[in-house]
């Protein structure tokens, strides 16, 4: 049924699940004893009923059948296994240590995700 769908559509799905669980992960301080799946999963229905067009574009037999609830798992551990595995960009790493040796923390990050948000994070320090 997933496969089915338009590419705008899939990829869209796809937009929706990175970025409501990236901004899940900073409402948690990227904390992992913070994590709840369930937790993330209402976040993001709550994202996809507000911003996401796709939905309306799915039939509605489609989005109440047990096979496209099992595709979209699928496909939700899929994007967040390739979010949390892409590792910092130099750039990324270069900019953090600069910000680090002048505000003098020392944030971890393990991902290019999580090194967004560090970075996000100590530039509003040095505001």
């Amino acid at each position: 049924m997933y496969k089915q769908l338009s590419s705008g559509v899939k990829i869209s799905i796809t937009r929706s699940i990175s970025t409501s669980f990236e901004s899940y992960l900073a409402s948690i301080g990227w904390e992992e004893d913070k994590f709840s799946m369930e937790d993330f999963m209402i976040s993001w229905q709550s994202y996809f009923k507000d911003n996401a067009a796709w939905i309306d574009k799915i039939p509605q037999e489609v989005l109440l059948s047990n096979e496209f609830h099992a595709e979209i798992a699928k496909k939700i551990d899929e994007v967040l296994a390739k979010i949390l595995n892409e590792k910092p960009t130099e750039k990324q790493k270069n900019e953090i240590a600069k910000l680090q040796e002048k505000l003098g923390t020392n944030y971890t990050f393990d991902c290019k995700a999580e090194a967004a948000y560090v970075e996000q994070l100590l530039k509003e320090k040095l505001k």
